[in-house]
């Protein structure tokens, strides 16, 4: 048995309806007690709840507490998984909250369009400086009272997160995604072979890469893939990224248009939501709309308090329906937390798929830069595996998007106006410097009361 010390931070959140179920059935976890932060005690009681039921039926002696007190949640702790939304009290996630609805209507009025607005973009960048303070004072704490203690992190913008966190203190990351594993099974469902059987190498960072290589019983398939994508229609929501993987002539590991999207000059400086590409355009006016009205009636302090009781029942009857699963997930094809842990606390070397440090992984791109790898665990955590150099193509585009991340993780430490700046006209979605400035100083004064670092 090893039983270890697990802190939840954001233990409210939504991510913590799977994670708690994947470490619940975790045999190399056993005994371990799992205690859920957050800042809203109501949800971490909730989710405290729905993970107790969980550790019961999972019967390997787990225990599940919630606290608001971030030095009683950390004190001793063994592994930190977080999954902060940096936007603000929500129930239902980041996507509905007044900082967020900010993060998208502002740079839609100078022509900037933005379909989920967490990882690139003047949304993602506004994210990340709304949360990384709020990483660095959690592993501050964690310096003192767990300074052994691995975080592993699921928020988004999680590059960046990650990068601040290595950057600025002495706690070790890992960042925790899934899209990968979603690239993965997607090229063994078109080929219509189990995904264990494809020796797959990519090249990128979080929610931003492209296949390199993908062997079937040490078969090169790359000409079959490209030839199946050709010969069918392509899905909605993908046609976009298909036709960028044809330009490239490597795959986007990640196909769903809508986060890619994020990471192209195409789709901005468009004067009307109408002019945007890809099928997005009926989309986005929709949800722009819904947007806007939301903007333009928030709910009134009596009727906030009774929509928030309604959601939080809501969300207690949905976690009641949640079953405990079968096996923690496999690393290939999910998330594969539960595992990840265990491999490191039993020392067992075991593939991963992780955001960590390049250090050499890809040995033309810079070793700081948090790229997504193939990694081995051992007893320290992981390493990654050497890929090579990346071609000139990705080369150049990454390049850029490191820098951005590096900029926006110094803007939010530092409280550093012009940094910030640089970031947005660094960024993919770049608009001429004085409308970047006006569209910043909105942006900065909209999320002021979450960003005391900027003088506003």
């Amino acid at each position: 048995m090893s039983s270890k010390k697990i802190v939840c931070l954001g233990g409210g959140s939504r991510y913590f309806i799977r994670a708690l179920g994947d470490i619940a059935v975790t045999e190399g976890l056993a005994g371990s007690e799992i205690t859920l932060y957050d800042i809203d005690m109501e949800k971490a009681e909730i989710m405290a709840q729905h993970g107790t039921r969980l550790a019961e039926e999972g019967g390997l002696g787990m225990t599940v507490r919630a606290t608001k007190v971030l030095a009683d949640a950390v004190d001793g702790a063994d592994f930190a998984v977080s999954s902060i939304g940096g936007a603000g009290a929500s129930i239902g996630g980041i996507y509905g909250t007044e900082a967020h609805i900010s993060d998208i209507l502002i740079p839609a009025r100078y022509g900037i369009f933005q379909v989920v607005g967490d990882t690139g973009g003047p949304a993602g960048m506004m994210m990340g400086l709304r949360s990384i303070p709020i990483y660095i004072d959690i592993c501050r704490e964690m310096e003192k009272r767990c300074p052994d203690a691995i975080l592993m992190n699921h928020s988004n913008p999680m590059a960046p997160l990650c990068r601040a966190i290595e950057k600025y203190t002495n706690i070790k990351v890992i960042g925790v995604c899934h899209g990968v594993q979603g690239g993965i099974m997607r090229i063994a469902r078109l080929l219509s072979v189990e995904p264990h059987e494809l020796d797959c190498v990519w090249i990128g960072t979080n929610h931003y890469h492209w296949f390199v290589r993908i062997l079937h019983k040490r078969v090169d398939v790359y000409p079959l893939i490209r030839q199946k994508l050709q010969e069918r229609i392509q899905p909605e929501g993908e046609q976009m990224t298909q036709k960028l993987s044809g330009v490239y002539r490597h795959e986007i590991v990640y196909p769903p248009d809508d986060h890619a999207f994020e990471f192209y000059p195409f789709t901005a400086r468009l004067s009307d939501v109408e002019e945007v590409p890809y099928g997005f355009s009926e989309e986005l006016k929709e949800k722009y709309a819904r947007l806007e009205k939301m903007a333009a009636n928030p709910p009134a302090e009596a009727e906030a308090k009774i929509q928030r009781e309604i959601q939080k029942e809501a969300f207690a009857e949905e976690l009641q329906n949640i079953k405990l699963p079968s096996k923690a997930s496999d690393p290939l094809t999910g998330e594969g937390l539960g595992s990840l842990m265990e491999a490191i606390v039993l020392g067992r070397r075991q593939v991963q798929i992780v955001n960590i440090s390049n250090n050499g992984a890809v040995p033309n791109l810079p070793a700081y830069a948090n790229l997504e790898l193939e990694a081995v665990t051992d007893s320290c955590g992981v390493r990654g595996i050497y890929i090579g150099d990346a071609p000139i193509s990705l080369k150049g585009i990454l390049e850029k998007r490191i820098a951005w991340q590096e900029l926006v993780v110094d803007a939010a430490v530092m409280g550093n106006e012009n940094l910030a700046l640089q970031a947005l006209l660094l960024d993919e979605m770049a608009i001429l410097p004085e409308k970047a400035a006006q569209m910043l100083s909105e942006l900065l004064t909209a999320s002021k009361e979450m960003l005391p670092q900027f003088s506003v």
